[in-house]
Formats: C-alpha cells, structure tokens, sequence
C-alpha cells in the first residue's frame, strides 16, 4: 500500500530533517504518526504526498492518495471546489446539464456521473450542506474548513489517506463525527495527531524521532505501557548508578583516610628510627605517588559512573526533568469568586444564550467550559475578565487575581528575549542565578536565554508561560486556560498537565480534548447551548 525507502530531506538552511528513512504501511492499517514538534511529522506527510521533494530515496503508494493538511490559510484564495481539486470537473458537469456536451467538457468530467451526488452527501454528513461549492474558502471558519477536507476523502474515495492534525479546529460534537468516521473507514490511514481520543482509535503506533521510526505493535494505551515501563527501567538504573556513585565515593574517601594514617605511622617510625634524611624525602615522595595512583583509580570509576549518570539522565522525557514551584493560590477554597445571575450578552439584536447564565464560581473549583464553536465560551471568559460588561442580569466578582493564557500563550511578550520575559516575571525578588537556574529547569538551556520570545515554539512559549508564573511572588487565585493544548505536542500536553495538576488554586478550562480535562481533575462542566453560532463568540 504504502513504502517509503531510504528518505532523506535536508532544510534549505543545509540542516538534515530526516536521513535514510524507511517504513510501510499495509492496506487498511490505521496508523497513528507521533513524535516531537519539530521532527519533521508534517513534513513526512508532505514528502509522501508529493507536495515536497525528497534529496534522495523515494516513495511508493499503491493506491490512489489524498492528503489533508493542518493549515488551510493557502487556500483561502480559491473556492470550496478548488480547494477539493473538483473544480474543473464540477463545472464541466453542470455545463454537459446546461447542453454543452462537448468533447472538452466530457473529457474534464471522465464519466464521473456521481460526483455532483457524493459532494451533497459528503457535505450533509459532515453538517457542512448549508455551505456552497463556489464560495471562497476565505468566508469559512477554521472548523468549516477542516469539515471541508474531510468531506473530500467520502468526494474522492482514496486508498490512502494522510491527515495531519485533523481535529485541531473541530468542537467536541465535529470530533465526535471525525472518531464515528476513523472507526468505519475502511482506507488505509497515516495520522498525526495530539488528540488521544483519537489516536486510541487507531491500530498502530509509529514513533518519529531522530531518522528512524519506531513501530508500535497496538494502538496509543499499548504504546503508553511500552513507554511506561521503558520510563520505569531508566528510573532503576538511574538509582541503581546514583547508589553506586556515592559507594564509590564513600571507599574513595575512606581509602584516602586509611593512606594518610598509614603514610603518619610510617613517617613516625622513620624519624625514630633516624632514617637519614635524603631517606626520608625518598620515601616521602614515594608515599605521595602510591596516594596519587590510588586517588586516580577512584576518580576514573567515579568519573565513569558519573558519565554513565548524564547518558542515563539525558535520556529521560523533559516532563521528568522538569520542576515545579507553583505556590498555592492565597485564597482560601470554598470562597465565592464569582456570582452570576441571569447573565445574558447580545450581539446585535440576538441574544447569545437561549437561557440566562446563573451560577457561581468557588475558589479550589476545576471547571470546564464545553459548547460547540460559537456558542460564547470566549464571550463568557471575556464577562468573567470584567473585559466586558453583561448586556442584562449581574455578574459579581469577589477581588482576586486571575491570569489567562489561551492557545497562542499571549503572555509572552514577542518583543522580549527569553531571559528578559523571565526577568519581568520575577515577583518573587530572584537573584540571576536563580532566574536562569528555574529557566534551565523549564528546559531553556544558556543558548536559549537571549533567544527571542517571537520565534518561539508553541511548547516553547507554554514552558515558558508556566516557568513565568512560578516566578510570580504570588499564585493566581484564578487560572483560565483557553484551548491551551491546540498547538502542543503530546509531550508539551504531557508537561502542561504535569504542572497545572500541581496548582492549588481555582482552573476554568475551555477543551475539546476529553483526555486532557480528565487528567486535571475537572468535577464540573458548564455547558453552552447558544440561540444560533456567532463566530469569535
């Protein structure tokens, strides 16, 4: 179905992504593609689906492909149709209705009777029928997009089908359709993806990482224990070497202490038995080199273990390297933050919500904030910001201390270098040290320090936004996290999770990724159900 041979893609900057690459994927095998930002997963997709050029090696598909990428922003220019690659077809087919048979008409349409007839299916079940084949792609939100793409795989019937982060822009019932469809697909798949809803629906695992991939027989829970238990085996030997480090420094020093007792005893009976001089500096000298082959001994099996330690070290994931200091929030829990009472915005002349918002907000509380897009979970993150005003009922909010971080992690300051936003972030009072000491254990190392907070990686600017609220002299008493994990691998979820779990304070969380509300805790949800969809509400 699908061979990629001895690949290698080399960046226009001369650097290697990827050398001597090779797999296969076999029909109907639905493949879950994973590995860090940066390995190069989409840029794999792209090379497979011809959109990219290989420097060397080559690839083979047995079957007729299609490829859905993660960003659609290039196609904003063209029409729903074009975008699809049905444009020509599609056109020709309605001009052979109007009585233009012609031969270049016939010959565009190549006997594709049903095509007209797959479209109005594929966007029905897609809950997308509403939306023209002929409008610009540009007038469609990004979840309308993504429908769009998928529609295409129902348009085009491939074998094989590349999709690269399918559900980032889908609200929780569009996620819903996409998993129904990946369980009843009979194609053959390569996804990449951070939802893990998803990737448990899919059979195997392939692990991208440094020019070689790494099958996983089963799907993402299999490659979790497999990963586990590797994560385990490297803490024991870790242990084991950290043990043998300090024997080894214990007989160190007790060899060292037994030499000198014994080079005091020997100096005493030379010099009552009045050895000559010239003998005792003979002597003296000879005593000194047996302490220094015998210091050297020590230091090269502790200098061997010690190296042994960082290779050991080294190969743990960067959430197990990485601490937290989150303090706990100041507010004690149960405390109201906020008291709504038939909260109601509208835009324009429409109410948002069908039904006014009541309820209230308790400090130590883990919320989630769930409705499909449009429904005013920005909107009602923004009334609970006090960024705007209620249009009826009354919203009161108890004085606290609240930060907001969404997805882009707008708390970075762009025009800042990494130290300097660590350096505006110090409530605490930090010496230097200290500052690059707490940026190194958010894994930004020396040569990152003076590296600009506007080139920085997704992951990056969340390490950096958690690294900067430890720095805070206070905790929050109110975290809100806006779709934090739409542009973070798994391992960057996976430290996220790691230190928002460790907050003590009050968590609204706005999440189409079920997994990732679970594993913070969440114990409650309110749910939007708006009047009708309004985009950026």
């Amino acid at each position: 179905m699908l061979t990629v041979e001895n690949l290698t893609y080399i960046h226009p900057d001369k650097t290697d992504l990827f050398v001597d690459l090779s797999f296969s994927a076999q029909p109907q095998q639905k493949i879950a593609l994973i590995g860090h930002n940066g390995v190069g997963k989409s840029t794999l997709l792209r090379l497979i689906a011809g959109a990219l050029k290989p420097h060397a090696g080559q690839v083979n598909a047995a079957a007729t492909l299609y490829y859905i990428p993660q960003v659609f922003g290039q196609f904003n220019e063209i029409t729903v149709a074009a975008a699809l690659q049905i444009e020509s077809k599609l056109r020709a087919y309605y001009a052979i209705l109007d009585g233009d048979a012609s031969n270049e008409n016939l010959a565009l349409l190549d006997d594709d009777w049903s095509l007209e007839e797959r479209c109005m299916q594929a966007l029905q079940y897609w809950d997308i029928s509403e939306i023209d084949l002929f409008t610009n792609m540009s007038t469609l939100s990004g979840g309308q997009k993504t429908k769009v793409f998928l529609a295409g795989i129902q348009i085009h019937q491939p074998g094989l089908v590349l999709l690269d982060e399918p559900s980032n822009h889908l609200d929780s019932q569009a996620r819903e359709q996409l998993y129904d469809f990946i369980k009843t697909c009979t194609q053959t798949l390569l996804v990449v993806s951070h939802d893990r809803t998803l990737l448990r629906l899919l059979d195997l695992v392939y692990e991208l990482a440094q020019d070689v991939i790494t099958a996983y027989g089963g799907n993402y829970d299999f490659y979790i224990e497999q990963k586990t238990s590797a994560s385990q085996a490297l803490d024991t030997a870790i242990r084991h070497r950290e043990k043998e480090l300090r024997k080894a420094k214990e007989k160190e020093r007790m060899a060292s202490e037994r030499q000198q007792r014994m080079d005091a005893r020997g100096k005493k009976k030379q010099e009552k038995a009045g050895v000559a001089r010239i003998m005792m500096n003979t002597l003296r000298n000879n005593a000194e080199q047996s302490t220094s082959k015998l210091k050297d001994v020590h230091a090269e099996k502790i200098s061997g273990i010690q190296q042994e330690l960082i290779t050991l070290r080294n190969n743990r994931s960067d959430s197990d390297k990485m601490r937290f200091y989150f303090q706990r929030a100041p507010l004690h829990a149960g405390k109201t933050l906020y008291e709504l009472d038939g909260v109601q915005y509208r835009y324009g002349d429409r109410d948002l919500w069908p039904t006014a918002l009541t309820f209230a907000v308790k400090s130590g509380e883990r919320l989630a904030i769930n409705g499909a897009n449009g429904s005013g979970k920005t909107t009602l993150i923004r009334l609970l910001l006090g960024e705007i005003q209620p249009t009826s009922g009354t919203l009161w909010s108890a004085g606290h201390r609240a930060v907001y971080i969404d997805q882009d992690y707008a708390l970075i300051d762009n025009g800042m270098r990494v130290y300097e936003q660590a350096q505006h972030a110090n409530g605490a009072g930090l010496q230097e040290h200290e500052i690059k000491t707490r940026l190194a254990q958010f894994l930004f190392n020396n040569e990152s320090w003076n590296k600009p907070c506007a080139v920085l990686s997704g992951g990056e600017r969340m390490r950096l936004s958690l690294c900067c609220l430890t720095l805070s002299n206070e905790a929050p008493d109110l975290i809100v996290l806006d779709e934090p994990t739409n542009n973070l691998d798994i391992q960057n979820i996976d430290i996220l999770t790691k230190a928002v779990s460790g907050y003590q304070g009050t968590l609204l969380v706005v999440s189409h990724d079920f997994r990732f509300l679970e594993e913070l805790g969440v114990t409650r949800v309110i749910d939007l159900k708006p009047y009708c969809k309004i985009d950026g509400a």
